[in-house]
């Protein structure tokens, strides 16, 4: 009978960290005489299992626990948090309103923050997050984004709204939060990481005059900005993105602001050429037509921008007259953006699938939140469609934080419009995107990387407005109220 192989283990420096290294020593065949003196001390088969099993298990058991510390930091917060309470922010640190939604979950210290801000009708939204989604809500765990979102736009039977989608948009967004807070990551680690470095952008140069347009280029292009987009106001009417001299030929027949799409069509086109001329080739311009031609009006525009070579003509058809896209797409090859107004899969759906538009510019609160925009980048890709969201005034800094995300994890990323914070935002907003040499940087802290100071934004209520916040009426001189 042969002995019973022994055991030996050492550790060292050849020895990965932690790990037991076991020697097995198996005995030459004894003699008989061996035999009797070793007799007493054999070791019974059931006990060289339990002895081999022993070994095993310290060999394995700092592998063991170096798993266990993987699955704690990949489980954090285990087990899923629920959410216990949801609340609304506003503020108005620089003349328009924000909504921001809160959710608070069962663990200590775990929240996250969402965009719904839709400032024309903000009052709408608070009571639509406190008083249909808070209940419907609370309890639920936070982990199932994706059931949430789809519970929450079906539980109201009607949908596609504005309000809801922009209700719905702050709590999606708010769970994104919370989720980059339990993971340790910036949010756009959890949507695939970077395509990236940075987010190229352009921002907004106007004036009254032509001149004033071009200097005011000419000081964001010496900021580092590589696109702007070019507004020049219209004389004695309310035209759009500049400001405009008070006198004007034409007589209206109404006490209202007064608008002609023929006049802003041979102005915008005028500007083109001349912001071409002064700023080079170089640059990238772009336009905001904001719907305000007819549709017959638009396609000639788009035909005769052409040959200034835009980055791209936003916006020249409001979203009841998106078949007029074809005729566009038909007559010339002006890149076109479109989408800030849209609210349903139906409006981007068929522009995106027909090719007609070469960028969606969807505003993403009110598509419903990152989950759906997230969506739209992935269907536009599939159809050489890149991606340009809307980035104005009137979104909040967390919103702006996921434009920039959005825009890092997307293949196919377009551009990004930007709107700077001043010091009462950034007081409010701790953490908003930076902004270096024409291109916004995300933050690398977990979630969105951005805090709020309820304090200080309680020192920025909304202030009281004749429409309570809502648009004005503009008005062709005949009287005809038109689409702004």
């Amino acid at each position: 009978m042969f002995p019973s192989p022994s055991l030996e283990t050492e550790t060292n420096a050849n020895t990965p960290r932690g790990e037991v290294v076991i020697h097995w020593l198996v005995a030459r065949k004894p003699k008989e005489n061996e035999l009797r003196k070793d007799q007493g001390m054999q070791i019974q088969r059931r006990d060289l299992l339990k002895t081999v099993a022993g070994a095993g298990a310290l060999a394995l058991a700092p592998r063991f626990v170096k798993a266990d510390e993987q699955v704690a930091r990949a489980t954090r917060g285990m087990p899923a948090p629920k959410i216990k309470d949801i609340s609304v922010i506003e503020c108005q640190p620089a003349g328009t309103r924000l909504t921001v939604v809160k959710i608070t979950t069962d663990q200590d210290g775990l929240y996250g923050y969402g965009c719904a801000t839709f400032t024309q009708r903000a009052d709408l939204v608070k009571p639509a997050v406190e008083k249909y989604l808070k209940p419907f809500l609370l309890g639920k765990t936070t982990d199932r984004i994706e059931d949430i979102w789809q519970s929450c736009y079906d539980s109201s039977y009607w949908r596609n709204g504005p309000v809801l989608n922009n209700a719905i948009s702050g709590v999606d967004q708010a769970l994104w939060d919370i989720k980059g807070r339990q993971a340790g990551m910036p949010v756009y680690q959890l949507a695939g990481g970077k395509c990236r470095e940075a987010v190229d952008a352009y921002t907004h140069a106007g004036g009254a005059d032509f001149q004033d347009v071009v200097e005011s280029a000419k000081q964001i292009m010496a900021r580092g900005f590589r696109n702007v987009r070019v507004q020049v106001g219209l004389p004695g009417m309310a035209g759009y993105g500049a400001g405009h001299a008070t006198t004007t030929p034409l007589k209206a027949l109404h006490d209202k602001p007064m608008f002609e799409p023929a006049y802003q069509m041979r102005r915008a086109l005028k500007l083109l050429e001349i912001c071409r001329q002064e700023l080079g080739d170089e640059v990238e311009l772009l336009h905001d037509m904001h719907e305000r031609l007819t549709p017959n009006e638009a396609v000639q525009f788009c035909k005769e921008a052409e040959k200034y070579r835009m980055f791209f003509l936003e916006d020249p058809l409001s979203p009841e007259d998106i078949a007029y896209f074809r005729q566009i797409r038909q007559n010339c090859a002006t890149p076109i953006a479109m989408g800030e107004l849209f609210n349903s899969p139906h409006e981007w759906q068929p522009l995106i699938e027909e090719r007609l538009i070469d960028y969606i510019r969807v505003h993403v609160s009110q598509s419903g939140g990152f989950s759906p925009a997230r969506k739209i980048a992935i269907l536009a890709e599939q159809y050489g469609v890149k991606t340009a969201w809307h980035g104005p005034g009137d979104v909040s800094p967390v919103g702006h934080m996921v434009n920039a995300t959005l825009d890092i994890v997307s293949y196919n990323f377009g551009i990004q419009e930007y709107s700077g914070f001043n010091d009462r935002t950034q007081a409010i907003f701790q953490g908003c995107p930076e902004m270096r040499d024409g291109y916004i940087w995300v933050s690398e802290k977990p979630g969105w990387g951005i805090e709020i100071d309820e304090k200080e934004a309680a020192k920025a209520p909304f202030t009281a407005s004749p429409l309570n916040g809502g648009w004005g009426e503009i008005r062709l001189r005949d009287g005809t109220v038109i689409k702004q």
